[in-house]
């Protein structure tokens, strides 16, 4: 038997679960998928940061992820940085706010860990760790 967890530190899990059919198995196998996918998005981001294009599509990556697991602070900081970088992309001449990728680092940081931690609590394993 698998244990979901009802609350995930820097989760909105009841809105989460109820935009999967009201299906918490659903929104704990797409938890298990966060985790393995993006543990090397904060190394992946960090070596595009040059790139305006590059480094849209990798916080495009997050910013919907983390939408769909309900790690909703992350997926709002990191909107705002792809809106960012569109108009830049786009030719405005637009600075990205200092705190900005510190912020979105950080909300990743916890988001991750606490999915991480608690999928390995539970028991689960990850793709490819059998």
């Amino acid at each position: 038997m698998m244990l979901i967890p009802q609350e995930l530190e820097g989760f909105d899990v009841r809105d989460a679960v109820a935009r999967m059919l009201d299906r918490p198995e659903l929104w704990w196998q797409a938890v298990g998928f966060f985790v393995h996918h993006f543990s090397t998005w904060e190394a992946d981001w960090l070596e595009v940061r040059d790139n305006d294009q590059a480094e849209r599509r990798c916080v495009h990556a997050i910013r919907s992820a983390a939408a769909n697991v309900g790690a909703m602070r992350l997926a709002a900081l990191a909107e705002r940085l792809e809106s960012i970088l569109l108009r830049r992309i786009a030719g405005e001449d637009v600075n990205i706010p200092v705190d900005l990728r510190a912020e979105l680092a950080a909300a990743f940081g916890l988001a991750w860990k606490s999915a991480e931690v608690a999928w390995r609590e539970a028991g689960c394993e990850l793709p490819g760790q059998s």
